[in-house]
């Protein structure tokens, strides 16, 4: 027992300080691949290579003026930017990060807290993360921050119904909920990670995922050009940097999900030896590599879309996660349950390469279609002048 504590407590330290410290060289990775993106030099003043404009940052927002507005309800307005940033730090709790680490006293499981629930925890403190959102838009008192909240709460609830109807299908193929079981369950081969079996699905969490952690082309609760700066209108200093600091845990939380779920987690491709006993430092060493190598990929994709793709109108928004991500997750869900049972139970297969290519192939010959009519533009058009009228 005095083990297990002492081994939880120094994961928690581990774990939380790297991902606070992650987060902000995030910021900076933002502003250095931007600055590539467009040609420029970006952040390089500060430190070598621009490496402590993080901690420039960090202390402005220290010693900047706390700002309270007269008519702001107090208590709700301090509570919002904890409320925003506690849940996006505690969903990477049960997210494993690499193989067991052996000691002399047992092997260590690298993951802060290995629930049998684990898939179920993220959905439920994932979904917190709105409330924040919605309590500082509304305590604020001020009118764009109020409708920033609302299009925050609109769209978070709209998506988020969509990117757990697209991981049912991951847990119909694990049957577990566990996250350590379903990194197990993807550890074959190459091909049984669930991004080829299940390609529609892991498409719609990632467009989910954009939405979910408000991103462009999905920032509508912020869009700087329309409403100043949506529900943090009002926010000064640290407050203000909470906020941020979410939106980046949340995107360093959604990348390790998408791994975990998707890519197999810290299973390294083409190679069995790291899957199974007996552990070493090596082994531990080489899968949390792999993991923080595919995190990253990840992360790159958020500031590549970003820094790449106008956002949506509000009203294209909405269409999209109401007309085409929920009938296309309940269909596709629908489609592949029936095709694992189908394999599974009839045809008596079991879960291997065989398995997984054939449902790769049904994913291809949906999303020939799915994305022939998406392309067509009829569907999230939006609001459209009609034919032969003034837009």
């Amino acid at each position: 027992m005095t083990f297990f504590i002492v081994s939880s407590i120094i994961k928690i330290i581990v774990v939380f300080t790297a991902i606070m410290v992650g987060v902000a060289l995030l910021t900076l990775a933002e502003r250095r691949i931007c600055a590539w993106m467009q040609d420029r030099l970006g952040p390089n003043r500060v430190g070598p290579q621009g490496l402590l404009q993080p901690a420039a940052d960090g202390l402005k927002n220290l010693m900047k003026e706390e700002t309270l507005p007269a008519q702001a309800d107090k208590a709700l307005f301090l509570l919002a930017p904890a409320m925003s940033f506690v849940p996006a730090l505690l969903a990477f709790a049960v997210i494993p990060f690499a193989a067991p680490l052996p000691t002399r006293w047992g092997d260590v499981d690298m993951v802060v807290a290995n629930l049998p629930v684990g898939f179920l925890y993220i959905l439920a403190f994932g979904s917190l993360g709105v409330y924040g959102i919605v309590l500082a838009g509304w305590s604020s008192n001020n009118k764009y921050s109020l409708l920033g909240g609302l299009r925050a709460s609109a769209q978070m609830i709209s998506y988020e119904i969509a990117m757990g109807m697209s991981t049912v299908a991951v847990l119909l193929l694990a049957q577990n909920v566990t996250l350590t079981e379903v990194i197990a369950r993807q550890s074959s081969s190459l091909f049984t990670w669930n991004v080829f079996p299940l390609s529609l699905a892991f498409f719609i969490f990632v467009v989910a995922a954009f939405a979910e952690t408000n991103r462009l082309p999905f920032d509508l609760p912020e869009a700087e050009a329309e409403l100043i700066a949506g529900y943090h209108t009002e926010y000064s200093a640290m407050k203000f940097s909470m906020f941020y600091i979410a939106e980046y845990s949340n995107m360093v939380t959604a990348s390790a999900l998408m791994t975990t779920l998707f890519f197999g987690g810290w299973d390294v491709p083409f190679t069995t030896w790291d899957n199974t006993p007996p552990w070493t430092v090596w082994k531990t060493l080489a899968t949390l590599a792999v993991f923080s190598a595919k995190v990253l990929f990840f992360l790159f994709l958020y500031i590549w879309v970003r820094w790449t793709l106008p956002r949506f109108r509000y009203d294209q928004l909405m269409a999209l996660g109401w007309k085409v991500m929920l009938p296309l997750a309940l269909g596709y869900l629908s489609v592949i349950a029936t095709a694992i049972w189908l394999l599974h139970d009839r045809l008596a297969w079991t879960y291997d390469t065989r398995f997984a290519l054939t449902l790769f192939a049904l994913n291809v010959l949906l999303a020939i279609p799915l994305f022939f009519v998406l392309d067509r533009g009829h569907i999230v058009a939006g609001s459209v002048a009609p034919e032969g009228g003034n837009a």
